[in-house]
This record gives structure tokens, C-alpha cells and sequence, in this order.
């Protein structure tokens, strides 16, 4: 396997081939290593998910277009698609890494896709990276719909957080309404972190809550596709 053949897979020519390297380079090596690339990739990611999703299925509520998108974007599909592409040959990794099987680590490998697109978008712009994203998930939108969620919206949506050392999600009872035996409950999430306050309705409070984390979670993306559109039209 070569840099130019997983260009291939990949439906993309690097211009800055080095771009491409730093992103199959393990934080094991030190310096030069992916893990900004990768910060990057992850957000890039999850705005060309969103956008498919939205278009693809035009009718499909907020709740649900955050649960399809959480079924796409997560490890496992990651390290699958890392797997189809054989990156784990091309991973540069120090030599700890390699003895324990880090080449194969669904986590290392997760996070050097997420990295490659982070490099697309670098070396091209957004959309050279949403067309490498289209290829990469076409055949796995589609099957995903009616798959059965791997997180709720709250864990999802925690485990996001944790992930970028971020606050966790706050959420607060804003009313009640109805009777005690048919209650509606008004749940809102707020991210700190985003300026962000999306509101959940729910006949409990546990619902109302679900709802409001799928909210932020689209709210997210949305977030970060106006900063990638915003920086698109500065190159």
C-alpha cells in the first residue's frame, strides 16, 4: 500500500503530500504528529455528515437526523472504513505503539481518517473534503437509517464533550405543564462552551432531556459548518 494508491481510494490528489503524512503520523513519534489534523477532521466530519443527512432525508425530524448521524460518525464505523482503506499499513507510529497493535487500535485508527480530512480540507478546501466524505459513507447513509442507535443523544453528546476536554452539557427544568397524571415536561440543554441553549419536550423528564441533547448536537454542527463555510471563503 502507497500514499498514492490510498490517494486513490480516497478520490483525492494531494497538492501538499506532506499534509497527508502528518496525518498517518501517531502522537508515538512526537513532533509532526496528526492530533491537530485530527481536531480539525472531527468537526469537518461532522458538518459534511450533517449536510448529506439533511439533504438525503428531507423530511427527517432534528432528533433523528442526530441519532443517524451519531450511528455514521463513531468509532467503529471509522475504524471500518480505516480498515477498507488499509491505513493501518501506512500508519507512522513510535515503536511502543507498534509492538502492542496500534496499527490495528479502532481509536488510532478513527482518529487518522478523521485527520486525512482535516489535511483535504488544508491542501484544498471544504469542498474537496465533503466530496472525499461523500465517497468514503455513500454506501453506509442508506443502511444506517434504520439501524438501531449505538448512543442516546445525552451520551452522545457527553462523550463529544469529554473527548475535547469540554464542559459537559447543563441541564435545567425550565416548566411543567398539565396535570400531574399527563405532564409535559420543557428541558433545556446549554454548551457553555458554543454559547448554546436548545430546548427538549417530553412526557417525562428523561425524554425532554434526549430531546434537547439531539438539539445541541445539531446545533454543534451547524456551529461548526458556519465557521468552516466563514473560513472557506477566506482562502
Amino acid at each position: 500500500m502507497t500514499l498514492s494508491e490510498l490517494e486513490q481510494k480516497l478520490g483525492y490528489k494531494f497538492t501538499n503530500t506532506s499534509l497527508l503524512e502528518q496525518a498517518l503520523t501517531h502522537r508515538s513519534i512526537g513532533a509532526g504528529h496528526n492530533e491537530r489534523l485530527e481536531f480539525l477532521g472531527d468537526s469537518i466530519l461532522n458538518c459534511c455528515i450533517a449536510n448529506l443527512i439533511f439533504a438525503q432525508f428531507p423530511s427527517m425530524p432534528e432528533g433523528e437526523l442526530s441519532r443517524l448521524r451519531a450511528n455514521l460518525v463513531n468509532q467503529s464505523v471509522l475504524a471500518e472504513i480505516s480498515a477498507d482503506l488499509e491505513l493501518g499499513t501506512l500508519l507512522r507510529l513510535g515503536e511502543g505503539e507498534l509492538k502492542t497493535g496500534g496499527a490495528h487500535r479502532p481509536s488510532i485508527l478513527g482518529d487518522a481518517l478523521e485527520a486525512i480530512l482535516g489535511a483535504v480540507f488544508l491542501d484544498a478546501d471544504f469542498g474537496a473534503a465533503s466530496a472525499v466524505v461523500r465517497l468514503l459513507f455513500a454506501t453506509r447513509i442508506g443502511t444506517t437509517r434504520n439501524a438501531k442507535p449505538l448512543k442516546d443523544a445525552k451520551t452522545e453528546l457527553q462523550e463529544w464533550l469529554q473527548g475535547r476536554h469540554l464542559p459537559l452539557p447543563a441541564y435545567t427544568v425550565k416548566r411543567i405543564d398539565g396535570e400531574s397524571h399527563r405532564q409535559t415536561f420543557h428541558v433545556e440543554c446549554e454548551l457553555v462552551s458554543f454559547g448554546i441553549r436548545c430546548e427538549g419536550v417530553g412526557t417525562s423528564r428523561r425524554i425532554a432531556e434526549q430531546e434537547a441533547a439531539a438539539s445541541a448536537l445539531t446545533a454543534v454542527a451547524e456551529h461548526h459548518c458556519a465557521e468552516f463555510a466563514a473560513e472557506t471563503m477566506k482562502k
